[in-house]
């Protein structure tokens, strides 16, 4: 990995923290003030902030991917590579932000009702399509910006949405700092890897 590559996931990390510390903060927020939200209403909120977060992760992806390696003209990339590189990092490590890590702290904490909620395959007609529409806008118009805060925003909630489908209990208050902790986690490192680091990984050298 050379060194500017290392100086921009150091700083993309850097540059995502503060929105995700705000995020999980307002997810514990959300979480105190509907402790006895249905467990249908965060399932059908999950499965609209999931794929959502899906579609942004593979626009960025596929952006990020495009400008650096293809000097923001796609079409020399080929949409076949686009998609490779997208969709396998947007659905890959959102699933890992969204469903994998907020079920081990369900896990953790003992939530009765705990379910794993892979959306890819439970409700593939819209997070997989949302995946390829992501790539298909940045393979006719890269994105060079990105709404950071939105998108943290975002898929903080989505892994809130899965955490609060577990709870099914009252919770007690030590509780929420390890909540809290599960959604930083949740956030912070995948939104980073999936957007910035996976597409880079690809990108020839160039002397």
């Amino acid at each position: 990995m050379n060194l500017a590559l290392k100086e921009s996931i150091r700083h993309e990390l850097s540059h995502h923290a503060p929105f995700t510390i705000f995020g999980a903060l307002t997810g514990i927020l959300i979480m105190a003030g509907f402790p006895h939200l249905p467990r249908e209403t965060s399932y059908k909120l999950f499965y609209t902030l999931h794929p959502l977060h899906v579609f942004f992760s593979s626009l960025t992806a596929a952006s990020i991917y495009s400008l650096h390696e293809c000097s923001g003209l796609p079409r020399k990339c080929g949409l076949r590579k686009l998609i490779l590189v997208a969709f396998v990092g947007a659905v890959g490590l959102g699933t890992l932000s969204d469903s994998l890590i907020p079920y081990l702290g369900e896990v953790i904490l003992g939530l009765p009702e705990r379910q794993l909620h892979i959306g890819f395959i439970e409700e593939w007609w819209i997070v997989n399509p949302l995946a390829f529409l992501g790539i298909l806008i940045a393979f006719y118009k890269p994105m060079s910006r990105m709404p950071h805060a939105a998108h943290v925003l975002i898929s903080t909630w989505a892994s809130l949405f899965h955490m609060m489908m577990a709870v099914g209990i009252e919770l007690a208050w030590w509780t929420y700092p390890v909540i809290f902790l599960f959604l930083f986690a949740a956030v912070w490192l995948p939104c980073c890897v999936s957007d910035i680091v996976f597409p880079l990984l690809f990108v020839h050298k160039r002397s």
